[in-house]
């Protein structure tokens, strides 16, 4: 300090200015920055809520625009729902898969239900299938089974073999049929707390490493 006084006056208010400013830039860069960010953050949010209220009352006056509101969310739950069968339903449906393979022409060599990969609210159900048949065939099946009410999506088609029947090109197909199901409400549960599980879990050798 006493080498400090004995400076000139200008080094020290030279010294007094920049000392000033750093306190200054650390007070902006740690303080007000995040201060300014949180505070837009806020103000954004509120508009946001502030307008959902706008909407919310908007409706509430309208006791028929509410309802039809409703009723158009109620339809568009309805319609996902047929396009996803429930459990019992699948069956039916992998039924209906396979007769519409022999209905193109073909003739279905493998047709083997694989175990389900469930998800947070609903489960895939793949189908592992092997075919033979013209190539317009396996084109009129794929056409057929993408004009079911029901979602199935057919991946990973392989072809190989290909040999002329009484002057006709014949291949074998190979792909997965996959069709999806809403989960139970106890399978969904279930779901949820494994989840929960393994993050406590995650989340307790995160602490020990």
């Amino acid at each position: 300090m006493e080498r400090f006084f004995e400076l000139p006056f200008s080094q020290r208010i030279l010294t007094y200015g920049a000392v000033f400013l750093l306190l200054a830039a650390l007070y902006w860069y740690f303080f007000y920055q995040p201060l300014i960010a949180q505070i837009d953050a806020a103000q954004s949010r509120q508009s946001e809520l502030e307008a959902e209220q706008a909407a919310l009352k908007h409706k509430l006056k309208d006791p028929k625009k509410l309802q039809a509101d409703i009723a158009e969310t109620e339809a568009r739950f309805k319609e996902a729902t047929t396009q996803l069968p429930e459990q019992k339903e699948i069956p039916e449906l992998l039924r209906q898969v396979s007769n519409l393979g022999r209905d193109s022409g073909l003739e279905i060599t493998l047709f083997r239900q694989q175990a389900e990969t469930l998800q947070d609210l609903y489960a895939e159900v793949p189908v592992e299938m092997a075919v033979r048949g013209g190539y317009h065939q396996i084109a009129l099946f794929f056409e057929k089974v993408r004009h079911l009410a029901r979602i199935v999506n057919i991946s990973d088609i392989g072809i190989k073999n290909p040999q002329m029947v009484d002057g006709r090109l014949q291949v074998d197909a190979s792909f997965f049929a996959t069709t999806y199901r809403f989960l139970t409400e106890e399978e969904q549960a279930r779901i949820a707390k494994q989840k929960e599980e393994e993050a406590k879990k995650a989340g307790k050798s995160g602490g020990e490493s």
